[in-house]
């Protein structure tokens, strides 16, 4: 009679195995999606590339909800002055 009990078992582990890379894979590709997503709304996507690696979908949701905040007044550069009015 034949013994499939170590069979069962060494496939069932395979399995688990496999079913958590690519959950991390899965992961990782939504952090990379929302960091693209988080920069098109005037985000940080080094920020959101991490928030996203601990909340996953659920930072998604929050990137697609919330509006996109209002752009910030350009930087002054060290070699420009600002004109008077006055001239």
């Amino acid at each position: 009679m034949n013994d499939y009990s170590g069979l069962i078992a060494d496939y069932s582990g395979s399995m688990n195995d496999s079913a958590g890379s690519e959950g991390a894979f899965f992961w990782f590709a939504v952090a990379l999606i929302n960091a693209g997503l988080a920069e098109q709304k005037n985000r940080s996507r080094w920020a959101w590339f991490l928030i996203s690696l601990l909340l996953g979908p659920l930072a998604t949701a929050m990137i697609v909800i919330w509006p996109a905040p209002a752009p910030a007044a350009p930087a002054m550069s060290p070699h420009a002055r600002w004109k008077d009015p006055g001239q």
